[in-house]
């Protein structure tokens, strides 16, 4: 349901819009999330633009993750590890690079946080179809 004042509909917009680039951005940069700006992004849009919710949700990346946030509050497997290796990835470079040691910790200790959380989600119902099995023929 959309916002009934036109300025809030608009700011709400804009922030949709934001987190959408952060999350397209996050696909390409390690540490940045993208699932979770993605899901604001259709949350602010669900209320304040419904042609940038309709398009997030049909989208064929963004749409799953958002759909199977809506109906049931889950991440899938690949979501899931796909997140916890970058943020592996990440606090190693952390260590690597930090100057002090103690804000590398921080930074992972943040990141294990966030892992735990997501593990902690369900994953969808019926999960992804086994790839040993064939595509049913057409009836003839």
């Amino acid at each position: 349901m959309t916002h009934p004042n036109a300025v809030v509909r608009f700011l709400l917009l804009v922030g949709a819009l934001l987190c959408l680039a952060l999350g397209v951005i996050g696909i390409f940069v390690p540490g940045l999330p993208t699932t979770v700006f993605i899901l604001m992004a259709a949350a602010l849009a669900s209320r304040g633009s419904p042609r940038l919710a309709a398009w997030l949700e049909g989208h064929r990346l963004f749409g799953p993750m958002i759909r199977d946030w809506r109906a049931h509050r889950s991440v899938s497997r690949r979501a899931k590890w796909s997140a916890t290796i970058m943020m592996t990835l990440c606090a190693v470079l952390l260590f690597v690079t930090a100057n002090h040691w103690e804000y590398a910790a921080l930074g992972s200790a943040v990141m294990v946080i966030v892992a735990t959380w997501l593990w902690l989600r369900p994953e969808p119902p019926g999960g992804v179809a086994p790839a040993t099995s064939s595509p049913t023929p057409p009836p003839r």
